[in-house]
């Protein structure tokens, strides 16, 4: 079962929508120790650094889950049996869970409850692949009752491709490069890359929103993720099964 490694410094930086240029110097520095997502909230008064600063380690939840490695998870052939066909793709529907997404028919299913996270569930090729789609769910404060309560989508997403990017260090790390993002029917949409020195440059896009299970807020993250020598292969299908999510 695969485990999530937390950032222990997370370096924070404006990130405009449509960029494509990593800033050269972080502004905010912000430490995190091993906080279980499910306790937070957005306690404090809007505009306060204690609630800008839990946002932001909320926010980076989406981030840790799009560095999981979804086929480290369990391969779960039972969840099959939750997948009915539809033309050219199969529905998985999570009764449990409450979701349901487009995946293409000879995909494979994983599943687990890495640390911090109430569940995560994957997809992905049968073939060895670097490309796949998951769906991590954490808990989150009962103040957090819309996907604004993060702030606005480009705050979301400067905060996200903020706390990712190194390539301001020397040696340089990993680039984060925001590519788009946007508001739609209570979801935030965020496209960027993500590229280590020396490795092929990867494409994520994220559908991330928020739904109560009758208990608690819950923030899903659905990230879908492909190489760029597997981009004529794999980048339709990982769009399309991201841009299918629906809470049921």
């Amino acid at each position: 079962m695969a485990s999530v490694s937390w950032f222990s410094c997370l370096q924070m930086r404006p990130t405009p929508c449509h960029s494509t240029t990593p800033f050269a110097a972080p502004i905010t520095t912000l430490h995190q120790q091993h906080h279980n997502p499910s306790s937070l909230s957005s306690t404090g008064e809007e505009g306060s650094s204690h609630g800008v600063h839990r946002r932001q380690l909320l926010v980076h939840t989406a981030a840790a889950a799009a560095l999981l490695a979804p086929a480290a998870l369990v391969p779960n052939a039972s969840a099959l049996n939750d997948v009915s066909t539809e033309e050219d793709v199969r529905i998985y529907t999570d009764d449990v869970n409450k979701f349901k997404i487009a995946i293409p028919p000879d995909w494979q299913v994983g599943t687990g409850e890495p640390d911090g996270f109430k569940s995560i569930t994957a997809f992905y090729p049968q073939e060895a692949s670097n490309s796949n789609v998951s769906v991590a769910i954490t808990g989150v404060g009962p103040d957090f009752t819309k996907m604004e309560s993060f702030g606005k989508v480009e705050e979301f997403a400067e905060t996200l491709i903020g706390g990712l990017d190194r390539s301001w260090q020397r040696p340089p790390g990993v680039a984060a490069k925001l590519i788009d993002c946007k508001s739609s029917k209570g979801f935030y949409y965020i496209e960027y890359s993500l590229q280590n020195p020396g490795e092929s440059r990867r494409t994520l896009y994220s559908a991330i929103g928020m739904a109560s299970n009758g208990w608690y807020n819950r923030l899903y993250t659905v990230t879908g993720q492909f190489v760029e020598e597997e981009t004529d292969k794999y980048a339709s299908k990982v769009k399309k099964a991201v841009a299918s999510f629906r809470f049921i």
